[in-house]
Formats: structure tokens, sequence, C-alpha cells
């Protein structure tokens, strides 16, 4: 794990945070953390699961009213055949694609979403997995910005709460091109 220098140049890791989340149906959060993304399952009770997110922290809490899902008016399960993160059709896709959005390099980003920052062979094989596993994207993968300042792989997914983002993946870009000096 990467380190950064703490008080008397002692190395220390870098902060972590911890997400909490409302899901609707916690075994198909289980299936699409751990099993698509690939996320590693810590503590768990009956009414929530803590994933490894990329060396973070991402609690999925039973809440079917506060869910993205129930705020949609979509049903709580996957329709039969469906794969966790692929936004399925109907109402439920609609509904997700038209949530608040921004435009970005002529993209409408979900304004709400998250996501971690990978290296560039990461992301790819993120962006793979996620393909052979079926998920449908909301953006698909793609490089924005490209020869700018701030360029960046990213792509859009939903999880099974039909949550926009589990978000953009994006390429590091080294300092001298961010305008960013490092000390």
């Amino acid at each position: 794990p990467a380190h950064v220098r703490g008080a008397k140049g002692t190395r220390v890791r870098p902060p972590r945070f911890h997400l909490a989340i409302p899901v609707a149906d916690l075994e198909a959060a289980r299936t699409f953390y751990a099993g698509v993304l690939g996320c590693g399952v810590g503590r768990e009770s009956d009414t929530w699961i803590d994933f490894e997110f990329f060396g973070h922290q991402v609690t999925a809490h039973l809440s079917p009213a506060d869910a993205p899902l129930a705020a949609s008016g979509a049903a709580t399960t996957h329709p039969a055949g469906s794969k966790p993160g692929s936004v399925g059709g109907g109402r439920d896709a609609r509904v997700a694609r038209e949530a608040a959005t921004n435009p970005v390099d002529g993209k409408q980003v979900p304004v709400r979403h998250f996501g971690v920052i990978l290296d560039w062979q990461a992301w790819h094989a993120l962006a793979e997995r996620l393909r052979r596993a079926g998920v449908d994207f909301l953006i698909e993968p793609y490089v924005r910005f490209r020869g700018q300042v701030g360029e960046q792989a990213t792509l859009f997914i939903l999880d099974p709460s039909r949550r926009p983002g589990v978000q953009g993946i994006q390429r590091p870009v080294p300092p001298v091109r961010t305008g960013l000096k490092r000390t």
C-alpha cells in the first residue's frame, strides 16, 4: 500500500474513507460489490455488510425505503435474467438515466456518484471484468479530456439499488500535466 510521510518523517498509511449507503437488497449488494467488483467482505450482520472497496470501506445498510431503487418507484427485486449492475429496461432504467446530471465532456454525468481512482492497467482490468459480467454502462468506458489537463478514463454503472455511479475510474495524470506541484 502507498504510504505518506507523517510527523518527523515517519511513514504512515494515507487516510481511508468510510461510506455508508442504503441498499434495497443485501444479497444483491453482496453479489455486485463482492462478486462483480471484486470487493472483499468484512464484518456483517442481518442488516449491513462491510465491503473493502479498493482500500476503503463501504458499508451497505439494508434500508429499502432509502435506497435509490425505492425512490424510483421500481420493484426492489431484479427481473428474471437480469444481472447485478445492469440497467435493465423500462421505468427503472429511465428514472436512473434521468436522475440529476451535469454535462461533462459531452456526457450527462450523474451528480450523485462515487468511485475510485485506479492506475491505468487496473482500470482496464476492471472495465473488462465489468464487460465480461454483462454489466450495462450508464456511460461506456472512454477517455475524457483527451490531451488536456485532467485527462482520465472513466465509466459509470449502476449498483443493484440503482445508485448511479460506483463511478468513474480515473487515470492519474502526471503532476506536470495537472499543474499540481508535489512537495
